[in-house]
């Protein structure tokens, strides 16, 4: 009996251990490593190249513009222009630093175009004679004078007055620089006729005048990118009338920041480059003008030294100014009317002489 129970036990353990293995777990399937992210190299941005300068390092001293260093102390050239309407188009004109117009005789007015280089300036004329006043605009520039004969006064003041010239008539130098243009003989009068190059003044100024300015001589114009008068007056349009015989219109256009120049009831257009004639700043200068007693030829005096009132055009607006000039070679000084100095804006000038009493202006 006893071996019987002790079998049946044994039995059951068997069993109960066969069971127990049935049920083992499987062993847990380990969860994959994520793939390592690679890091991206880092960029190493070259050093930047140094900036080649974008011009000439050197300044223009009649238009604050940039230009080659060795030609800022350069003495500059001032060329006499004929402004008969018969005479048009005149060349060369739009490559001038400065424009002066001013009266002559019989209610016309002359042209007196002011280089700084003759770089690039191809032929220049019509020439014409000069006037005394003329002579004070060269000098007040310490320019170099070019022109094709005179008046008695000029004669008589070129010499006396120490003015480097080249004279187209009687200098000389007529034969070297001066010539009578072939086209223009065909449809003008011999007058209207007679010229000369940026080229074949540079060739003759080289060997025969001092082509510097002496030590210590300096500009006092000072030039701003925007030379907009601050709280000017509304200023696009100008006319000035001159006389019975010559108007001139400034029109402003704002895609060029220039003021656009007409006479003659059309464009007043340069002959060489085939540009209408424009300027950054205009200014319109107010002095006594009247004709010389018992000259026959009714040729004016101008009164160039000393001061006077003026108006100042620039990105189509105004300001009344003061002119003064020390003495005939001293320089234009500009102020505005609480005497500050005028700031002119980087750019050419056309610079319009009138007397109040003959002239009438309208700005608009």
């Amino acid at each position: 009996m006893k071996k019987r129970v002790l079998a049946m036990f044994l039995a059951t353990m068997m069993l109960l251990s066969l069971v127990g293995c049935g049920k083992q777990e499987e062993p847990a399937v380990p969860a994959a490593e994520p793939e390592p992210i690679e890091e991206p190299e880092p960029v190493i941005e070259p050093e930047p190249e140094p900036e080649e300068p974008s011009g000439p390092a050197g300044t223009n001293p009649l238009t604050g513009l940039p230009m080659e260093p060795e030609q800022e102390n350069d003495r500059p050239v001032a060329v006499m222009f004929n402004n008969l309407k018969a005479a048009q188009p005149q060349l060369g004109i739009s490559q001038a630093d400065i424009i002066y117009e001013v009266p002559a005789e019989g209610g016309i007015t002359r042209m007196l175009g002011v280089f700084q280089s003759l770089e690039g300036v191809g032929t220049l004329g019509s020439i014409r004679s000069s006037r005394p006043y003329y002579l004070e605009l060269a000098l007040g520039h310490d320019a170099l004078y070019v022109h094709a004969g005179g008046s008695p006064e000029a004669y008589k003041d070129i010499p006396a007055w120490g003015v480097d010239n080249m004279d187209g008539v009687n200098g000389g130098s007529d034969a070297k620089i001066f010539w009578r243009d072939a086209e223009r003989k065909k449809t003008m009068d011999y007058e209207h006729t007679l010229v000369t190059s940026g080229e074949k003044i540079q060739e003759y100024v080289d060997g025969h005048f001092r082509t510097e300015h002496e030590d210590g001589y300096t500009y006092t114009q000072a030039f701003a990118e925007d030379g907009t008068p601050v709280n000017g007056t509304a200023a696009e349009h100008i006319k000035l009338v001159y006389s019975a015989y010559k108007t001139g219109l400034f029109d402003y256009d704002a895609a060029s920041g220039k003021y656009l120049v007409s006479q003659y009831g059309g464009p007043y257009t340069d002959g060489s480059t085939g540009e209408q004639v424009s300027a950054t700043n205009v200014l319109l200068l107010e002095t006594a003008i009247s004709i010389i007693p018992g000259d026959k030829a009714g040729r004016l005096t101008v009164k160039l030294t000393g001061e006077g009132k003026g108006t100042y055009f620039c990105g189509g607006k105004s300001v009344p100014i003061q002119w003064s000039k020390a003495d005939r070679s001293s320089q234009f000084v500009y102020r505005l009317e609480d005497g500050t100095p005028l700031t002119l804006g980087q750019g050419n000038s056309y610079v319009c002489i009138i007397s109040p009493k003959t002239s009438t202006v309208t700005i608009t």
